[in-house]
């Protein structure tokens, strides 16, 4: 029998829904919301409100699109943590009343798990056990693959996730949000080694990006009030060398785990994995080193519902199902 999926997807601010035949994505919808760009970030009650607003269209669009009609689905799937609380309840609540209608199992996603799954959308797909570097605005995390559903947390980071290091550095520079893909954009007109910034000492394979955030700001201070055009004429050249340093805290981590595990079998997923310093770095080094490298097509590395629909399937596979009195968390670690 073919086992048919709906997933949704709702942690933060895109709505998304996807349909999964099997281990084929059939559709997949994203709503976006312009609305947190005048607020300089994500503001979590219009949030939630605009979830409210695009998840029926959403979803009527991933049914349509796909073929399938409500009453073909086999499971409901839904993200159910980490994210911001309200935007997951939304998500949660649809899909246990769509699933308690119907009938059919509710599966509930962790949305990390997800980002790492979304590697087995398109070939070529790693082996186990593989190397993942998880980065976006909320999450940076080593974790080790062993399975579809068995993973481990290798090293994470200890305050501020990367993808909010270049937003929250974006903003000093005055660029709107979301920062960080227009730091990657300007970064390609600008010298990567005009300006040098501290490599943050954090032992074992955990991350920190406060420290080397606080230096930013300290260097642009500094600068700025000896010439309050510093950073208008040197933007290019900035935005290279901060990018620069992210690209290389995340790769110094990530050779130190594949030293100590020796799997070179290496992927990147989550948000900051679009970013076009690191996926050509990634290349490099591995065609240095020897590694296997996996990075994400651009559609997949930001939130969508195809990773959820992923995960859902493989979690289909096992028989592990979610109870109607299962509740949205906005923690919810990975191991």
């Amino acid at each position: 029998m073919q086992v048919t999926i709906l997933a949704i997807e709702s942690s933060c601010d895109d709505t998304s829904a996807a349909v999964i035949q099997d281990s084929k994505i059939r559709s997949n919808i994203v709503a976006n919301q312009e609305v947190h760009k005048e607020y300089g970030g994500v503001v979590p009650e219009l949030a939630s409100r605009a979830h409210q607003q695009h998840i029926i269209p959403v979803v009527d669009k991933a049914l349509k699109v796909a073929g399938v009609r409500p009453e073909e689905l086999t499971a409901i799937a839904c993200t159910r943590g980490p994210g911001l609380l309200g935007s997951l309840l939304v998500g949660v609540s649809f899909a246990k009343a769509m699933a308690l209608a119907l009938n059919i199992p509710l599966i509930d996603v962790h949305h990390m798990k997800a980002h790492i799954l979304a590697h087995f959308i398109e070939p070529p797909v790693p082996s186990f056990p593989f190397l993942c570097l998880t980065v976006s605005g909320g999450h940076t995390q080593l974790v080790r693959v062993d399975a579809p559903l068995q993973m481990t947390v290798l090293g994470e980071t200890l305050d501020d996730a990367v993808g909010e290091a270049f937003d929250k550095t974006a903003k000093l520079l005055g660029l709107p949000y979301p920062g960080g893909p227009l730091i990657d954009r300007y970064a390609k007109e600008g010298n990567p080694h005009a300006f040098t910034f501290p490599m943050p000492q954090v032992e074992g394979l955990h991350f920190s990006f406060s420290g080397l955030k606080t230096s930013i700001l300290n260097f642009l201070q500094k600068h700025t009030r000896a010439d309050k055009h510093f950073v208008e004429k040197h933007l290019p050249d900035i935005c290279a060398s901060v990018q620069h340093t992210f690209v290389q805290v995340l790769l110094q981590k990530l050779e130190q785990a594949v030293v100590q595990t020796g799997i070179t079998e290496v992927a990147i997923a989550g948000g900051v994995s679009a970013n076009s310093a690191l996926r050509a770095a990634l290349q490099q080094k591995a065609e240095q080193a020897g590694w296997r490298v996996f990075i994400p097509a651009m559609q997949y590395c930001t939130d969508n519902a195809a990773m959820i629909a992923m995960a859902a399937h493989f979690q289909y596979l096992e028989g592990d199902f979610a109870s109607l009195q299962m509740h949205a968390t906005a923690r919810w670690s990975i191991s």
